[in-house]
Protein backbone atom coordinates (compact mmCIF):
# COMPACT_ATOMS: atom_id res chain seq x y z
CA UNK A 1 0.00 0.00 0.00
CA UNK A 2 1.26 3.73 -0.78
CA UNK A 3 0.97 5.89 2.28
CA UNK A 4 -0.58 9.03 1.51
CA UNK A 5 0.81 12.15 1.15
CA UNK A 6 -0.65 16.15 1.35
CA UNK A 7 -2.19 17.55 -1.35
CA UNK A 8 -0.92 21.14 -2.42
CA UNK A 9 -2.36 24.15 -2.93
CA UNK A 10 -2.60 25.72 -6.56
CA UNK A 11 -3.58 29.25 -5.62
CA UNK A 12 -3.21 29.83 -1.83
CA UNK A 13 -0.31 29.84 0.21
CA UNK A 14 -0.32 28.83 3.50
CA UNK A 15 -3.59 26.62 2.67
CA UNK A 16 -2.30 23.14 3.04
CA UNK A 17 -3.80 22.73 6.29
CA UNK A 18 -7.22 23.79 4.81
CA UNK A 19 -6.99 21.66 1.84
CA UNK A 20 -5.64 18.62 2.38
CA UNK A 21 -6.65 15.03 0.48
CA UNK A 22 -4.25 12.01 0.69
CA UNK A 23 -4.36 9.28 -1.63
CA UNK A 24 -3.77 5.53 -0.65
CA UNK A 25 -3.44 3.09 -3.12
CA UNK A 26 -3.91 -1.24 -3.41
CA UNK A 27 -2.81 -2.51 -6.27
CA UNK A 28 -3.80 -6.29 -7.95
CA UNK A 29 -2.37 -8.35 -10.75
CA UNK A 30 -5.50 -9.33 -11.61
CA UNK A 31 -4.49 -13.08 -13.59
CA UNK A 32 -7.73 -14.10 -14.86
CA UNK A 33 -8.18 -11.12 -17.27
CA UNK A 34 -4.43 -11.26 -18.42
CA UNK A 35 -3.04 -13.34 -21.31
CA UNK A 36 0.75 -13.15 -20.83
CA UNK A 37 1.19 -14.95 -24.00
CA UNK A 38 -0.23 -11.87 -25.63
CA UNK A 39 1.50 -9.29 -23.56
CA UNK A 40 -1.29 -8.22 -22.03
CA UNK A 41 -0.98 -7.82 -18.11
CA UNK A 42 -4.61 -6.41 -16.11
CA UNK A 43 -4.33 -4.89 -12.92
CA UNK A 44 -6.61 -3.36 -10.74
CA UNK A 45 -6.30 -0.82 -7.95
CA UNK A 46 -8.28 0.30 -5.39
CA UNK A 47 -7.69 4.00 -4.33
CA UNK A 48 -8.87 5.59 -0.83
CA UNK A 49 -9.20 9.62 -1.03
CA UNK A 50 -9.49 11.48 2.66
CA UNK A 51 -10.20 14.90 3.07
CA UNK A 52 -7.05 15.70 5.69
CA UNK A 53 -8.23 19.31 5.32
CA UNK A 54 -10.77 22.09 7.03
CA UNK A 55 -12.42 22.54 4.08
CA UNK A 56 -15.12 20.65 2.05
CA UNK A 57 -13.79 19.84 -1.49
CA UNK A 58 -14.91 18.33 -4.82
CA UNK A 59 -12.66 16.68 -7.18
CA UNK A 60 -12.83 17.87 -10.57
CA UNK A 61 -10.37 15.85 -12.80
CA UNK A 62 -7.18 13.10 -12.90
CA UNK A 63 -4.15 12.72 -14.41
CA UNK A 64 -2.32 9.29 -14.45
CA UNK A 65 1.12 8.63 -15.52
CA UNK A 66 1.08 5.05 -16.34
CA UNK A 67 4.76 3.11 -16.91
CA UNK A 68 5.18 0.12 -18.33
CA UNK A 69 8.60 -2.18 -17.56
CA UNK A 70 9.91 -0.92 -21.27
CA UNK A 71 9.91 2.61 -20.45
CA UNK A 72 6.71 3.02 -22.23
CA UNK A 73 4.60 5.95 -20.75
CA UNK A 74 1.27 6.98 -21.78
CA UNK A 75 -1.12 9.91 -19.96
CA UNK A 76 -4.68 9.91 -18.76
CA UNK A 77 -7.02 12.76 -18.58
CA UNK A 78 -10.72 13.05 -17.53
CA UNK A 79 -13.16 14.25 -15.33
CA UNK A 80 -13.78 12.98 -11.84
CA UNK A 81 -13.08 9.20 -11.38
CA UNK A 82 -15.33 6.19 -12.26
CA UNK A 83 -18.32 8.49 -13.22
CA UNK A 84 -18.23 10.40 -9.97
CA UNK A 85 -17.23 13.61 -8.65
CA UNK A 86 -17.00 12.69 -4.76
CA UNK A 87 -17.32 15.56 -2.49
CA UNK A 88 -15.43 15.24 0.77
CA UNK A 89 -16.07 17.34 3.72
CA UNK A 90 -13.36 17.08 6.34
CA UNK A 91 -12.28 13.89 7.34
CA UNK A 92 -14.68 11.73 4.97
CA UNK A 93 -13.36 9.03 2.53
CA UNK A 94 -14.32 8.21 -0.73
CA UNK A 95 -12.71 4.67 -2.22
CA UNK A 96 -12.95 2.85 -6.07
CA UNK A 97 -11.24 0.75 -7.72
CA UNK A 98 -10.50 0.74 -11.25
CA UNK A 99 -7.77 -0.88 -13.74
CA UNK A 100 -5.18 -0.54 -15.99
CA UNK A 101 -3.76 -3.19 -18.70
CA UNK A 102 0.30 -3.32 -18.93
CA UNK A 103 2.29 -4.67 -22.04
CA UNK A 104 4.61 -6.16 -19.97
CA UNK A 105 4.52 -7.61 -16.29
CA UNK A 106 5.88 -4.71 -14.48
CA UNK A 107 5.20 -0.94 -14.37
CA UNK A 108 3.84 1.78 -12.19
CA UNK A 109 1.78 4.57 -12.29
CA UNK A 110 1.37 8.22 -10.29
CA UNK A 111 -0.56 11.47 -10.91
CA UNK A 112 -2.76 13.89 -9.05
CA UNK A 113 -6.21 14.44 -8.88
CA UNK A 114 -7.47 18.02 -8.41
CA UNK A 115 -10.25 19.26 -6.69
CA UNK A 116 -12.08 22.39 -5.42
CA UNK A 117 -12.90 23.44 -2.44
CA UNK A 118 -15.80 25.26 -0.84
CA UNK A 119 -14.05 28.48 -0.93
CA UNK A 120 -13.40 27.87 -4.36
CA UNK A 121 -9.43 27.41 -4.43
CA UNK A 122 -8.50 25.15 -6.36
CA UNK A 123 -5.45 21.98 -5.11
CA UNK A 124 -4.16 18.92 -6.29
CA UNK A 125 -4.23 15.82 -4.49
CA UNK A 126 -0.89 13.58 -5.17
CA UNK A 127 -1.18 10.15 -6.34
CA UNK A 128 2.02 8.60 -5.08
CA UNK A 129 3.88 6.38 -7.55
CA UNK A 130 2.95 2.69 -7.00
CA UNK A 131 4.05 -0.56 -8.90
CA UNK A 132 2.24 -2.91 -11.08
CA UNK A 133 3.86 -6.58 -10.97
CA UNK A 134 2.44 -9.79 -11.45
CA UNK A 135 3.12 -11.83 -8.16
CA UNK A 136 6.70 -13.00 -7.22
CA UNK A 137 8.36 -10.55 -10.04
CA UNK A 138 9.81 -8.37 -7.36
CA UNK A 139 12.55 -9.58 -4.50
Amino acid sequence: MSSGRPSRPLAVEGAENRHSVTVEVEPAYLEAQSEPDQHRYAFSYTVTLRNAGRVAARLLTRHWLIVDGNGEEREVHGEGVVGEHPYLRPGETFRYTSGAVLKTPLGSMRGHYTLRGDDGVLFEAEIPVFTLAIPNTLH
